[in-house]
């Protein structure tokens, strides 16, 4: 896995889809989670807000309307104080963890799945277990990324519509 630097971190993600939360190291461990799910047949949002309030650090649909949420670990510290990742399970089918490779992850619990990435792409170390959402969420939350999808498109495309006078998802 590789470091990045502060040179790295504008190629790591647009400007304007950056909100300034998340680490060089995440938003690096995010890219590459996000190049490993595109060859497994997913598109995927970062960031992405969840119906209880959560924040999902990646939700992906696949082809098929499989829906995963990958939560990023940037250090053991990182994990430690979070713990609210159980509420983001009632959301997805399978849920994972994502780390880099200096990360230990003796500590992450075993009924999760596991990817490994760094800036350039990422695997599954350990598959999740697969919890099949109702049909009523799974159509809930597919409309809900496809519509976080196309605002997010819109205010790139159109960065002055993006005051408080339009409602935002």
């Amino acid at each position: 896995m590789t470091k990045t630097t502060p040179s790295q971190e504008t190629d790591l993600v647009h400007p304007a889809l950056a909100d300034g939360r998340q680490s060089d190291k995440a938003l690096a461990i995010a890219r590459g989670v996000r190049r490993h799910l595109q060859l497994l047949g997913f598109q995927s949002l970062t960031e992405f807000s969840l119906p209880n309030g959560r924040r999902a650090d990646i939700a992906a649909v696949s082809d098929g309307g499989e829906i995963w949420i990958i939560e990023i670990k940037s250090s053991i510290e990182d994990f430690r104080a979070d713990n609210k990742w159980p509420e983001y399970q009632e959301f997805a089918d399978k849920f994972f963890f994502a780390v880099d490779g200096n990360f230990p992850i003796e500590v992450l619990p075993e009924n999760t799945g596991l990817m490994m990435a760094d800036r350039f792409g990422g695997d599954t170390v350990r598959p999740a277990e697969k919890h099949p959402l109702a049909a009523a969420r799974r159509k809930a939350l597919t409309l809900r990324i496809a519509r976080t999808a196309c605002q997010r498109l819109h205010n790139l495309a159109d960065p002055d519509a993006t005051n408080e006078t339009f409602r935002q998802i």
